[in-house]
């Protein structure tokens, strides 16, 4: 069976940057289980696995704008230590949701002050090419409740977050 909207795939991946560095793996996991055509994986690799089938094994290599978008200077912001009140420490590397006017956004904290902290509302991968190594472990159709509620089910058909 081939890859195609409304169909669930399985598959291992292996992600490094330009650089040849590794940036996640699911190798030594469980593979990555997702449906096809609910836009949950970046566009690029989504595109790429159109038409793949179970043993399929392809290099990927998608570009910011399938992926995660250019890096935008102006979601990083410096904002006042205030800001985190209730927040016992702050430290680099923290995520939090900030409310904004155009809803929520998650930010990273990238730098501490005295008086000030910098965040960064990007995508850590912003502005990165992606490169995957892919290997395809399964595909099968997906149930009217995984197109309904746009994401696959675990194999017993329990939610995945359950």
């Amino acid at each position: 069976m081939q890859i195609t909207d409304k169909t669930v795939a399985e598959f291992h991946y292996t992600l490094t940057n330009d650089n040849k560095e590794v940036i996640d793996s699911s190798r030594e996991r469980e593979p990555m289980r997702y449906l096809h055509g609910a836009s949950t994986i970046v566009a690029g690799l989504e595109e790429e696995m159109e038409g793949k089938q179970a043993g399929d094994k392809f290099q990927v290599a998608v570009t910011p704008e399938n992926g995660y978008g250019e890096r935008v200077e102006q979601l990083v912001q410096t904002v006042p230590r205030s800001a985190f009140e209730g927040v016992d420490e702050v430290a680099p590397g923290m995520r939090f949701r900030a409310e904004t006017q155009q809803g929520p956004v998650t930010v990273m904290v990238t730098e501490v002050g005295d008086e000030e902290v910098t965040v960064d509302g990007n995508h850590p991968l912003a502005g990165e090419n992606l490169n995957f190594d892919v290997e395809v472990v399964s595909v099968r159709e997906a149930t009217p409740e995984e197109i309904e509620h746009g994401h696959p089910h675990n194999d017993d058909g329990s939610h995945p977050d359950d």
